[in-house]
């Protein structure tokens, strides 16, 4: 290649990627305009709160959420409290973010008011919310207190809880990788190269997410877009440091940049390409979820895992190729210099002695690591992942689940939150008193299009249901019906998001089958329950397939079968001692209420794929070592070589997963303890001594049935 093209290839590279980053940057700011935290649109259109949801409009005027005023004070209200509850009362009907506004309801101990604020359509629950919180907050008197929960008030809420996932959370993750890149590798430069890769290529990856998103492709939210930034920063820097890693090598072989370029390059291509090739197909294995948020987070994060290695193969070999040796100031690597000894008696270093353990007890270190990791997996047994209320998704102050408390203790739990029963208005009778016989239930309406209230009662005792007085003129309303069917809502004696009113729509769904087959039950509470149930559903069935489908891309890599079973057989133990070890601090440290079924997934997809990372990692270069030396000296080899660099990755990688922590969602938090505690026993006890000491023992017989198990080859 001529000179002027070694110039300016790189130089075109380069300004190709400042293009991209300068136009995907803004949409860092954009791309919650297009995310969405209702819990019900990730469910699948098969699910019966999913099919309720979508109906609704049919039998009452369409809406947003409802959000639910509580106003309480202890002792008892006085008038001045009723007078400014039906001020507040008025005030929220005036507001063009509500649709309607209930008359005040008084507790029946009458230390409680509550007001029912249904939200626009179209109304952005989180601004609609805090704009009533403040006006709730202005409205009171002093010794009222007044909280604004339901649907409306925990999506707000939730909202607010990722408010900061935007900024903070790359923040805190950059900057914690640049320290730990400042204290590895003892250089100011390479770190702002390798982070800068890794920015430029999370700035691509939020362009692309952005569009498709707006153009209903994919679907976002909040959990996806920390999961997205954590992914692409930690994944682009390993990536990254791997072709630093040869790039530092090839230096020491050959005079100019391109030379050492065009080496690193051959060395690093199939190991990157490999690790992020099983990283895409792991998390596209979310496809087969039948949980919409969990086919959504595969496709954006194989869009993250495809720039991390797209970006990592063109952009820092250009820029490495620009600043060559003086990236690495103050220790370059000079020409001719030579490479650190990393086997044999004068080896020395941290990976040397490792090495010479491997060698000298190789059963002895594997055996004592499997038992570890077993060990630590016994707390498996005390993991509780069948979901929890949505009341304690948000870590610290939630005002929504303070109101929630104060309406159990004063009202139906339920209020406000009903259990939606769709069915044949030809049984609606039946169905009435079906529903009434459950016990959780504390009362049963009809919706009504023409109610002002939205709502009739209805008793259940004959005709056609229940009427009331309120339509136009003073006359009876009659419950809507629509294409045969009527809409009943039942108030539920317990807090929808509990496990009780979980069990009453269970047992309200068993008992309206057996008067009507064809009727579904929806609502808040069957929303939480259909998401609960199918995520353990996904798991029993996406978890078998990303084993399979990674077991045979390492065939196909290391074309052998028996290191590919040893490499999947340690990262399922790894993933046992991670999640076994995160129960028992969930139970025991932070106390918990319990975890989301998808955490278990979510933990394992990315651990699996990210462990199987550090492993092709060692691998492929275990392998190459192996074709030269022999397969035992090769893994003595590959692990000195390797060691550091992998190492570096994992501690990164680990601390930017744990930077999820600072966003105070319950889901998160979970993932990233889990998943940055795995990734470190993979990086220090796995990879480090479990797989080479296995390895190293089985000897030529791990390569079965390449051709380095044969005798014939080195020994």
């Amino acid at each position: 290649m001529s000179r002027f093209l070694r110039i300016v290839l790189p130089a075109v590279v380069i300004v190709v990627w400042l293009a991209v980053a300068s136009v995907g940057g803004p949409y860092f700011g954009k791309i919650a305009d297009v995310s969405t935290n209702d819990q019900t649109s990730f469910l699948p259109a098969s699910a019966d709160a999913t099919k309720v949801q979508e109906r609704a409009a049919e039998f009452r005027q369409a809406s947003g959420a409802p959000a639910i005023v509580v106003l309480e004070r202890d002792g008892g209200l006085t008038g001045s409290d009723r007078t400014a509850a039906a001020a507040l009362a008025d005030t929220l009907g005036d507001r063009d973010d509500v649709q309607g506004v209930s008359p005040v309801i008084p507790s029946e101990d009458g230390d409680a008011l509550e007001i029912v604020a249904t939200l626009t359509q179209g109304a952005e629950t989180g601004d609609a919310v805090q704009a009533i919180r403040a006006e709730v907050d202005d409205a009171l008197p002093s010794g009222l207190r007044g909280h604004v929960t339901g649907p409306a008030g925990f999506t707000a809420d939730l909202t607010e809880a990722f408010a900061g996932i935007d900024g903070l959370l790359l923040g805190v993750a950059l900057a914690a990788v640049f320290v730990i890149l400042i204290v590895v590798y003892r250089s100011p430069l390479l770190p702002v190269l390798v982070l800068g890769t890794a920015s430029f290529a999370l700035c691509a990856s939020i362009l692309v997410v952005y569009w498709l998103a707006k153009a209903d492709v994919v679907t976002v939210n909040g959990q996806v877009q920390g999961i997205l930034s954590i992914l692409v920063i930690g994944a682009a820097t390993d990536y990254a440091l791997l072709y630093t890693a040869r790039y530092r090598e090839a230096l020491r072989d050959h005079r100019t940049g391109w030379g050492a370029t065009k080496a690193a390059l051959r060395g690093s291509l199939e190991p990157i390409l490999a690790s992020g090739g099983t990283v895409i197909v792991g998390v596209l294995c979310l496809l087969f979820s039948d949980l919409n948020s969990n086919k959504a987070l595969g496709p954006v994060a194989a869009i993250g895992i495809a720039f991390s290695l797209l970006a990592a193969l063109t952009l820092l070999p250009a820029l490495l190729l620009a600043f060559r040796r003086a990236a690495f100031w103050p220790l370059r690597p000079g020409y001719g210099s030579a490479h650190p000894v990393v086997t044999g008696p004068d080896a020395k270093g941290l990976w040397a002695s490792v090495g010479r353990l491997v060698a000298r007890r190789s059963r002895i270190v594997w055996v004592v690591c499997t038992v570890g990791l077993l060990a630590m997996g016994v707390g498996l047994f005390g993991l509780r992942a069948d979901g929890v209320p949505q009341s304690d998704l948000v870590i610290g102050a939630s005002q929504a689940r303070d109101g929630q408390d104060v309406l159990a203790d004063h009202f139906p739990g339920g209020s406000g939150s009903p259990a939606q029963v769709i069915g044949s208005a030809t049984r609606q009778d039946e169905l009435v008193r079906a529903i009434t016989d459950v016990d959780g239930v504390d009362g049963v309406t009809a919706a009504a299009k023409d109610s002002p209230s939205g709502t009739v009662p209805v008793s259940g005792t004959g005709g056609t249901g229940g009427t009331a007085a309120g339509g136009p003129g003073g006359d009876s309303v009659e419950p809507t019906v629509s294409r045969g069917d009527v809409l009943l809502e039942a108030t539920l004696a317990d807090p929808a998001d509990s496990a009780a009113a979980e069990q009453t729509v269970r047992d309200l769904r068993t008992a309206v089958e057996r008067v009507d087959p064809d009727a579904i039950v929806g609502g808040v509470t069957a929303t939480a329950l259909d998401t609960n149930d199918t995520g353990i559903r996904d798991r029993s069935v996406i978890i078998p397939v990303v084993l399979v489908v990674i077991l045979l891309i390492l065939m196909l890599l290391l074309r052998s079968i028996v290191a590919p079973l040893v490499l999947i057989g340690s990262v399922i133990v790894s993933f046992a001692a991670a999640l076994g070890v995160g129960a028992l601090v969930f139970d025991h440290v932070f106390h918990f209420p319990g975890a989301d079924p998808s955490v278990v997934l979510y933990s394992f997809v990315f651990l699996v794929a990210l462990g199987v990372d550090y492993n092709i990692f060692l691998m492929t270069r275990v392998r190459e070592e192996a074709l030269r030396h022999g397969p035992r000296e090769g893994v003595l080899r590959g692990l000195g070589v390797t060691g550091g660099v992998i190492t570096s990755a994992g501690i990164v990688l680990a601390a930017t997963f744990a930077a999820l922590g600072v966003i105070p969602i319950l889901f998160l938090a979970q993932i990233a303890f889990v998943v940055a505690f795995g990734v470190l026993l993979d990086t220090v006890v796995v990879r480090s001594l479990l797989v080479p000491a296995l390895t190293y023992e089985l000897g030529r017989r791990a390569w079965w049935p390449s051709r380095l198990s044969r005798p014939a080859h080195h020994m």
